[in-house]
């Protein structure tokens, strides 16, 4: 039975659709049959991140309307095989769909995939409690400034009404430079303020984020290890966002961060 994992933060914006299919594609790189569920019916976005807008057919409405069987409604990637989108892109934003309809669909794919990876529209609404209540899991998405890290407080809470097996943090954007300088919150301050173990660190930059699905830090990789791992604490290995900024070398990149 697949794990199934609703990445959510409250706060738009803090990268949630991108770590979800990036996390995916390493899962799925490491022979872990994954699924990338867009529970947001509003923006359903992630088949642009993923690069398969143009290979949908159906979409997780036909299935759960019946025009199709929910495995048809499954996008696999041509360059990762055990990559698979179950888009939303058909959906009419002002369409009810119920908690327990998008429950049976994934709950019907769970038997043949290793993990459904979910992303959770942005709020704390209806569209919100319909992507937790299909998960077992949860990963809070938080970025060190204070509105994210308030947002993600109360979605925390909101959690806790959910028979979830696990609840971590993902801290993501989070500059070296400016951690170094004890600038911006560090990820574990914000788990500490959270109360959430830490699952991963990412880092602000273009290179993570702007290469397809592929993980030229190695910090997606990392993510996936932990997810693997089925914990958030104890021997964790984490990216280490101010490598880039030690050494004289890193010095000079402090320096030209903050020209710029």
């Amino acid at each position: 039975m697949a794990r199934k994992i609703v990445f959510t933060s409250g706060k738009g914006g803090v990268g949630k659709t991108v770590l979800t299919c990036l996390v995916a594609a390493r899962l799925a790189v490491r022979g872990e049959r994954t699924i990338v569920c867009d529970a947001d019916f509003s923006l359903c976005n992630a088949h642009l991140f993923s690069g398969l807008s143009d290979l949908i057919v159906y979409d997780v409405i036909d299935a759960i309307e019946g025009r199709c069987r929910a495995k048809q409604a499954l996008v696999q990637h041509p360059l990762y095989p055990n990559f698979y989108l179950l888009p939303s892109v058909h959906s009419a934003p002002e369409r009810y769909v119920s908690p327990q309809s998008l429950k049976a669909v994934l709950d019907s794919l769970s038997p043949t995939f290793d993990f459904i990876l979910i992303d959770c529209p942005t709020g704390a609404d209806e569209g919100f409690h319909r992507a937790v209540s299909c998960a077992d899991e949860a990963i809070v998405v938080a970025t060190p400034d204070l509105t994210s890290v308030t947002d993600a407080d109360r979605v925390n809470g909101l959690l806790k009404n959910y028979a979830l097996q696990s609840v971590s943090l993902l801290a993501n954007r989070v500059r070296g430079d400016l951690l170094t300088k004890d600038k911006i919150l560090s990820p574990w301050e914000i788990s500490k303020l959270l109360q959430l173990p830490l699952l991963g660190v990412v880092p602000e930059s273009d290179k993570a984020v702007k290469s397809g699905l592929k993980d030229p830090l190695g910090c997606f990789a990392l993510l996936a290890e932990a997810i693997l791992q089925g914990k958030a604490s104890g021997k964790m290995r984490y990216y280490d966002v101010t490598e880039p900024f030690k050494g004289a070398l890193g010095g000079l990149k402090k320096y030209m961060r903050g020209k710029l």
